[in-house]
Parts: structure tokens; sequence; C-alpha cells
């Protein structure tokens, strides 16, 4: 059989199984229109494709309709779409009545210098909390300015070696900084984040810099607006200072510009998509960051890197203006050096806007003087007491909680599901609608990455996968979020390894939120670390609980040496 003639039969498994996603490269077009009528016997080989077996006449039934079906894909392809646009539905994560805060509560840093107090070294400075960062400010001991110069310039020194920075935004970040001083100087200051440099994650557009997504196909790529989130963070007084990197399409930590680096050992990689902004904020680059998690975009490079980062719940974040990979299952949260950092952080970005309609306006209602003693905690038992390399540090850790005064009782995560296949047969076809046109268009080719399972190839993948599976994964999937609802009901708190076999799938098809953060350190300085799991809407437990246990064990307070 001819080339096209293969590629044609492997195409029209899709359409033998009802594909409503299915989409025909260019070069995979022309080979069909080369290749003639599709045949029975055309069908017949595509059905391996998909694990079913038709009858000859059941073939000989589709087969006109399946040859109609190819005139109504190019008519569909006459429209095009490109990757801004969401699809007609909404996921909603709550599946049962919830009771949530209906009141927000100010927060009000914890700690910070006393007015007139010296600010320390740059170094100190560089490595600020950002309650100590808002001290400082307010009492006149740094300037706006001053802590934008300093973070541009860690940023142009480091940035190279941890490979974490795509653009550097100074013009931008010194009209801010100045504004931020002048505005403080009249007396109006716009939030506790006013006057501090920040970094985002270059899926968030940007009206005045290039948002690449770390793809070279991208690498040119251009807004007119800003993010929901950058819009947000402005609002409040925050000062953009760079773009950070991710792994090309949220993907890894390779960009078309190299592999980000661990603070703590430059010979890894930051691991996980969110890699420049969890590197960065380690290394003292910048005040805090955003990052992005799809399946543990945020979780995986904070764990390797010693970052405190928090997931939101599915909802609570607008992704208006960052790149879409799924839109069922992506959110846009905070890295950060601490738990209050992130709190404070995601009290700012939250909230509705209008443009993304999947959120919801729920307060986060984080009290920082909550006794965390009268949450109720679960442990994923079989994790900790798993015989895995890093057993006996976390089951320290779990310690750790216990001599505090919490008492976790025994939980598991729901184990009868198909979990792969969920998180496959959800994602695999919305990266691929979602990037419909890079593909169709041969693009994806120019991609750094192309080995198996590299994002060009599972784009690729996606559409050997049929509609009615996708649709089928997504009512398993209905099931799996009322039975982790259920478990769910009986703690406030699930506290677990980060590396715990299927809490990052589980909980991120389920939209329940994360907080991860250092725990321990290993033998050769790198850290290990934690995740605390909250019920839907419900971050303000898993930061009492979180703050509670960082103040406890400090981690967050090392520094890198090659950096700090």
């Amino acid at each position: 059989m001819s080339e096209a003639g293969l590629e044609r039969r492997a195409f029209l498994g899709l359409m033998a199984a009802g594909s409503a996603g299915a989409v025909l490269p260019a070069t995979l077009s022309a080979a069909l229109q080369e290749a003639g009528p599709i045949t029975t016997d055309d069908l017949e080989a595509a059905e391996s494709i998909v694990g079913l077996a038709f009858t000859p006449e059941e073939r000989e039934q589709m087969v006109a309709s399946v040859n109609e079906r190819l005139e109504l894909y190019r008519e569909l392809r006459k429209t095009r779409v490109d990757e801004t646009v969401p699809p007609a539905f909404v996921f909603e994560p709550v599946v049962a009545p919830l009771d949530l805060p209906d009141e927000e509560v100010p927060l009000d840093f914890s700690a910070g210098p006393e007015a007139g107090a010296a600010r320390g070294s740059d170094l100190d400075l560089a490595f600020a909390s950002l309650g100590e960062l808002q001290g400082l400010l307010r009492s006149g001991g740094v300037s706006s300015v001053e802590l934008t110069t300093l973070y541009l310039e860690r940023l142009e020194a480091y940035g190279p070696v941890l490979e974490s920075v795509v653009s550097l935004t100074p013009e931008l970040a010194m009209e801010q900084a100045r504004a931020a001083d002048q505005e403080r100087g009249a007396g109006r200051v716009r939030g506790p984040l006013h006057g501090i440099p920040w970094g985002a994650k270059d899926l968030l557009a940007t009206s005045r810099y290039r948002t690449t997504w770390g793809a070279r196909p991208f690498e040119a790529q251009a807004f007119d607006y800003d993010a929901t989130v950058v819009g947000k963070l402005e609002a409040g007084g925050a000062v953009l200072a760079a773009k950070l990197s991710l792994g090309a399409l949220a993907q890894g930590d390779v960009w078309y510009g190299g592999r980000t680096r661990n603070p703590w050992n430059l010979e890894q990689g930051s691991r996980g998509s969110s890699a420049g902004s969890a590197a960065s904020v380690v290394a003292g680059l910048v005040g805090f960051t955003i990052g992005s998690e799809t399946l543990g975009s945020i979780t995986s490079p904070s764990d390797r890197c010693g970052a405190t980062g928090l997931r939101p719940t599915f909802g609570r974040v607008s992704r208006h203006g960052a790149m879409a990979l799924s839109w069922t299952m992506d959110k846009l949260g905070p890295l950060c050096r601490s738990v209050e950092d992130c709190a404070t952080v995601l009290q700012a970005i939250q909230g509705s806007d209008g443009l993304d309609r999947s959120v919801r306006d729920v307060p986060l209602g984080w009290r920082p003087d909550r006794d965390f003693r009268e949450l109720r905690v679960g442990y994923i038992r079989s994790a900790f007491e798993s015989d895995s390399p890093t057993a006996e540090w976390d089951r320290q850790a779990l310690e750790v909680l216990r001599e505090m005064g919490v008492s976790p009782v025994p939980f598991e995560l729901p184990d009868d599901f198909p979990l792969q296949a969920l998180s496959t047969f959800v994602l695999h076809p919305e990266q691929g609608a979602s990037f419909d046109l890079l593909v169709r268009e041969d693009r994806e080719g120019s991609m750094v990455r192309q080995t198996r399972n590299a994002r060009p190839d599972r784009l690729r993948q996606s559409r050997f996968i049929p509609g009615v599976e996708y649709l089928q994964a997504n009512r398993v999937r209905r099931l799996l979020m009322e039975d982790m609802h259920r478990r769910m009901e009986q703690v406030d708190v699930l506290v677990a390894p980060t590396r715990a076999p299927n809490l990052v799938t589980v909980s991120n098809l389920t939209g329940h939120p994360s907080l991860t953060l250092p725990s321990a350190i290993r033998e050769d300085g790198t850290p290990l670390s934690l995740t605390f799991t909250g019920g839907l809407f419900d971050e303000a437990s898993i930061l009492t609980l979180g703050k509670a246990f960082q103040d406890e064990v400090g981690l967050h307070l090392r520094r890198p040496p090659s950096f700090g």
C-alpha cells in the first residue's frame, strides 16, 4: 500500500468511531485527495486503531457517510480557530453543595520591619518575604525603584545560569516602580503587593512583550492585551520584571532556549513546566511568580526546587490570556518563598472577570491566626508506609505534624478508577484541539524536543483518540469527582508526600487545591516536599496547616548556595 494510503487508513479509525474532535493535517488532507474514495477495506483496517470490529454489512452501510464526512471536515476547517478561542462548554468541579465562605478577610502580614528599621544587605533583600518587603517599602527602608533595580540585576546575572528567563521587562518594570513610589509618596498604596517585582510564566499574555509559550513556533508571538492575572497584579501595584521560562507548550523544563535548572543542583532540570517560575523565586530573582498547572506543573517544580507552590481550586483564578492546554484542567497559581506569600498573591489574582466563564467569586477567607489544631487532617497511609527512597524523610515530616498537636487519620485516594486512561483521554484531545492549527500547518516539527511523548508527539497522538472516548472519560471522571468529594468530606486537609502515587493525577482531574512546600533536605542538599490538598474552594485550610508546618521546620528560609 502507498504511504498516502497508509496515512489515510490511520486517520479512518477516528471517523469509524465517531471522532468529533478529529482534524486532518494539511499534508494528510492532500494525501487523502490523492488516494481516492474511502473503501470498506479502509474501514476494516482502521478498526484496529480504536479496538472495535464491525461486520462487512456494517462497513458497507457506513462507507458512504464516512466519505461524506471528509467534506464536512473540510467545511469545518474553512473557519480558522486560533489557540485563544475556548470551546462552548465550561467544566464545573463542584458535584455537591458546598459550605463556602461569604466574607473576605483582609490580609495583614504577620511579620515585617518596624518603621525606620534597616533593610539589611542586598542579599537579604533579594530573599525577603513579601511581608518583609512591604514593611521596608512602608517604612522607607527601600524604594520600589531600588528593589526593582536589584531584582533586574539578579535576573540579568543569574537568569542565564538557570536558563529561567525568556524576556526581561526593564522598561515596563522601571515605569511601574517609579509610579509605585510616587503613589506611595502621595499616600496611596494599592495593596500588599504595591511596588514588589514579580515574574510571569511566559504563557501569560503581555501587551508590551512577546509571549512565546516556551516553543519555537511561537518565539515571536505578540498579543495586544494583558492576561487577566497580569492586569490584576498591575492594578495591585506589582511590578512585572520578567517573563519566565516554561517547558515548550507547558510540558517539562525544556524550552527553545535550553533547560531550566534547579537552583540547588544545576545538573538537574527544574522539572515541570512552571520551571522558570519555581527556579527564579527560589534563587531570589523576583519577589514572587505566577505559574500554571494542568497535571503537576506547579507541584512538580515546587517539589524539585523547594518553592512554596499553591495550585488553586479549578475556577478560582481567571485563565483569560493564558495559553490553553486543557480547558477543563488548566489552573493558574502563585509560586513563592512562603505560604503567607502565596495567600497574599492568591487574594490579589482570584475572582471573575467576565471572560473566563469557569471562575466563581468565592472569598479566600483565610485567617492567619486560625488554630491549625482544629483542622481535621488525613494522611495517605500507603504513601507514608511505602519503601520509597524518600520514605524515612516523609515519615519524619509526618511526625513533626503529630508533635505540633495534629492527629492525622488514615486516608486513601480513590483506587478503582482507570486514572491513566482518564488523564490521557481528557487532556490529549483538548491539547490536540487547542493546537490544531500548529499540527495541520506542520509547524510542531520545529519544536526542540521530538522524543516519544514529548509535546509534538502527543499532539499527533491526540488525533487518534475518538470523540466518543473523550466523552466517556469525562463521564467516568464525574464518578471520580463524586468519590473524591465523599472522601474529602471527612477531612479538611489531606497530607501526603508530593510524589505519592496518583495524588497529582486525581486532584487535578477533580479540581481540588493543593499547597506544596519543602519538608526535608536530602544528604546532597536538595529539598523534598509535602503536599497539602484541600476541599474545593477551601484553600484557607491548607494555608493554615501549611503555614504552621512551615513555621515549625523553617526550610523555606534556606538559600541555594550559588545564589544566596
